[in-house]
């Protein structure tokens, strides 16, 4: 399998890694702003993007990122991860602690919490649609719970490109066997941001993450839903950019 990357600009290695309704054309704004002293590496993962996902494959997502930094001859790098993006940084940083210097996390999901109200009833929304044949009300559901207030109409619409792309192949290749790994271990400082305007569900996998794990310092945003790089692109790469220091 070979996984679709792209690296720009030269300096201090950072890797950005998409959430589970985008891919790696979510960074394209902090792309520009890192490349000028930054070494940017951006990923789709299977099923997103660029990548293809097979039918009945078997693999893990965090084994796939740090394969790509293999490939790259990677040793230690910076991290940004959304989403369900920060959910495989955990994992690969938690496999590989030594490999990470610094974590940067906009809200993931975390294991052993149990699922909100809200969460539930997106869900359900969603896999009812799905069953039913009806991708374009699964991507405007999407949309209108990931996107929060402040997005505009460009952006909306990337991630309602993005969203079906990935419906669209993982639909099609059926069943697979995504391994996930167990967090834990992780020894280098993170940043994490969570949204006051997104599901219930993230702000307790962040209380839960910064609980479990000993280097966590966790911001929210108060003009943010679940993706505030679409929101506030400048305000938010200029946070990560501190974050990254």
């Amino acid at each position: 399998m070979t996984i679709f990357y792209q690296v720009a600009g030269d300096g201090p290695t950072v890797l950005l890694v998409h959430a589970g309704v985008a891919d790696s054309r979510m960074w394209a704004r902090q792309v520009d702003e890192l490349r000028g002293d930054h070494r940017v590496i951006t990923v789709d993962l299977r099923g997103f993007g660029e990548t293809p996902l097979e039918a009945g494959a078997k693999y893990a997502d965090a084994g796939d990122v740090l394969a790509v930094l293999d490939e790259l001859g990677v040793e230690s790098t910076k991290v940004v991860g959304s989403s369900y993006g920060a959910y495989v940084v955990l994992q690969a940083a938690s496999r590989q602690p030594e490999r990470f210097s610094r974590l940067v996390l906009l809200p993931p999901p975390a294991d052993d919490v149990v699922p909100t109200d809200d969460f539930r009833a997106f869900a359900g929304e969603e896999n009812r649609l799905l069953d039913a044949g009806d991708i374009d009300g699964a991507t405007e559901l999407n949309v209108r719970t990931s996107v929060g207030p402040e997005a505009d109409d460009a952006a909306r619409e990337l991630v309602r490109v993005m969203q079906r792309r990935a419906f669209e192949v993982q639909l099609a290749a059926g069943d697979v066997d995504n391994e996930e790994w167990e967090v834990g271990g992780i020894t280098a400082p993170i940043k994490l941001f969570t949204g006051a305007h997104e599901l219930t569900f993230f702000a307790a996998c962040a209380k839960h993450l910064s609980e479990i794990l000993p280097t966590v310092d966790h911001t929210e945003l108060p003009w943010a839903g679940h993706l505030p790089s679409f929101e506030r692109p400048e305000e938010m790469t200029a946070l990560i950019r501190a974050a990254l220091a």
